[in-house]
């Protein structure tokens, strides 16, 4: 009697089906200097088991792909004359070299990364230093600069003060001047010398600010600006040069962004310092960003973006906390909290 033989072959497995209806299958039917681990798995084309090393849970619609530690490789037979569907293999040897090699393509990337970077990053160096140099000149320029305005500004204020038979508002007018360049130079002065810090010593901060109000008065006038003061005594230790830069800068902002005949109220109660003027006010957008350096709410009023900036650094050193909010119904009000301020 004569047996019919219909053979598949694959790379990894050999299945025979004889003439009686049996299935012989044959594993490693390639010559491999080193065994393969894998497990074999034949299924109809409804899925259902004639052979199965392994169980049902994997992807037909795949011919290759790695899930977990294993890696899945089913052939979809196209034959109608056998009822072979699926042809699947399961491998997790693959799965660890395949891990292996993304480690090691990962490792590479790093070390490529890291290459570049360094390189960039000399290469910055290299082209940056000249324009460092040149940034470096410049700040010196400014430095010897406003270092020597100090001295005829000292000497116009000076002068002021000692004239007699003068128009009164041409004094103001004179006053108000070299007072606005007076603060410019402590502007560009604190910019410069940012560690130089005065012996910290107890003041009462109500006495500061009716001094610094005294003082800032002339600019105020010359827009016909007036204060309203509401000021309680509060003592704090501080090195009182930074406290007056922090209130000049407020009130010396305050008189540039009001309007003519605005008003600037003042109040120091508990320990809370407001600032408040009817000026233009700052928007939502402004406030996010209004401390930070060369930063200006409106170029057409001048200045340098630089005060507000001095004003949040000396805060954060102390510890006092700054807010902002509006001044209905126009304007804004900065306010200061010295009951966080730190102990020395």
């Amino acid at each position: 009697m004569l047996y019919k033989t219909r053979i598949i072959e694959t790379r990894l497995i050999k299945i025979e089906k004889l003439a009686n209806g049996q299935v012989k299958i044959t594993k490693n039917i390639l010559h491999t200097t080193e065994p393969i681990d894998y497990k074999v798995g034949i299924f109809d084309k409804y899925l259902r088991p004639i052979y199965s090393e392994i169980d049902k849970n994997f992807d037909i619609n795949k011919s290759f792909y790695s899930k977990g530690n294993s890696c899945f490789s089913i052939v979809k037979t196209n034959h109608n004359n056998h009822k072979f569907g699926y042809i699947v293999l399961k491998n997790e040897a693959i799965a660890k070299h395949l891990k292996a090699l993304k480690i090691k393509i990962f490792s590479y990337l790093l070390i490529a990364f890291l290459f570049i970077a360094a390189i960039g990053i000399w290469l910055s160096r290299l082209f940056l230093k000249p324009i460092k140099e040149k940034i470096n000149e410049f700040d010196r320029f400014i430095e010897d600069t406003t270092h020597e305005l100090n001295t005829p500004i000292s000497a116009i204020l000076m002068t002021i003060q000692t004239l007699k038979g003068v128009d009164e508002k041409k004094l103001n007018r004179l006053k108000a001047s070299a007072i606005r360049l007076s603060s410019m130079y402590d502007t560009l002065s604190s910019n410069l010398n940012k560690d130089n810090h005065t012996p910290k010593e107890k003041f009462d901060l109500k006495e500061l600010i009716n001094l610094r109000v005294e003082y800032l008065k002339v600019l105020a006038e010359s827009k016909k600006i007036e204060f309203k003061l509401n000021l309680e005594p509060f003592i704090i230790k501080a090195s009182k040069e930074d406290i007056k830069k922090i209130i000049d800068n407020l009130i010396n902002n305050a008189i540039k962004y009001n309007n003519p005949l605005g008003e600037i109220n003042i109040s120091l109660k508990n320990g809370i310092l407001k600032i408040c003027d009817n000026g233009i006010g700052i928007s939502k957008e402004e406030k996010a960003d209004i401390f930070k350096r060369y930063k200006r709410a409106n170029k057409e009023r001048g200045g340098f973006g630089i005060g507000l900036n001095i004003v949040a650094t000396i805060a954060k050193e102390y510890g006092i906390l700054i807010d902002i909010k509006d001044n209905h119904p126009k304007g804004v009000c900065f306010i200061l909290d010295f009951n966080t301020l730190k102990a020395f």
